[in-house]
């Protein structure tokens, strides 16, 4: 569709330099998550770059991805660029119920959703506590929750490495109708596998 072409475009042309520049490794938690993704699933990662939506995408490199990012961004002179690549703007500090509703319906139709759940870029080590709107948003949208680690290049040229888990089931996690206590606590899980996911790569 020519609605694509913009992001295939890009990410065809861009596949060979970011290839030899980034020279990306791939760790597994197990076989369950080296299979492929199939269906609709939210796609989360710590966030410690600018390049991290490309890293994401050599992650999971057989899926288009629809990335969640601050409105900002679509009222800057790149906003075509976010429009061609299907990115879902929301307000931060103003998180909207139609925001809510395009996440969770793009999840429903099997889109491959991603965000970074930190909510901005890394100012420390380790990981920041997760959002866990996530959680709601997967429920909702009828997902599974797939956690990727990008290891931090120490120099520029370091390898990437990208550990990626098994996806992780929150419905069954928090019940049918759960409370925020569950959807607590299922967020302080998915942050423990992001630990565990980080340590595969010391």
């Amino acid at each position: 569709m020519f609605s694509n072409f913009i992001y295939d475009f890009v990410k065809v042309t861009a596949a060979l330099p970011g290839l030899i520049w980034f020279r990306p490794k791939w760790v597994y938690e197990n076989e369950r998550a080296r299979k492929r993704i199939r269906g609709g699933a939210l796609l989360i990662a710590n966030h410690y770059g600018f390049f991290d939506p490309i890293h994401l995408m050599m992650a999971v490199w057989y899926r288009r991805h629809r990335f969640i990012c601050r409105k900002e961004f679509f009222e800057s002179r790149a906003a075509w660029l976010f429009r061609g690549f299907h990115c879902i703007p929301i307000d931060k500090e103003n998180f909207s119920v139609d925001s809510f509703r395009e996440i969770t319906g793009q999840l429903s139709a099997g889109a491959l959703v991603s965000m970074f759940p930190e909510g901005q870029v890394a100012r420390q080590e380790g990981i920041a506590a997760f959002k866990s709107g996530m959680v709601l948003m997967a429920i909702k949208g009828g997902a599974p929750i797939v956690p990727v680690y990008l290891k931090p290049r120490k120099h520029f040229y370091s390898r990437q490495v990208l550990a990626i888990g098994e996806p992780v089931d929150v419905r069954a996690l928090c019940g049918p109708r759960p409370g925020m206590a569950q959807i607590e606590s299922a967020a302080e899980l998915l942050h423990r596998k992001e630990e565990a996911l980080r340590a595969m790569t010391e």
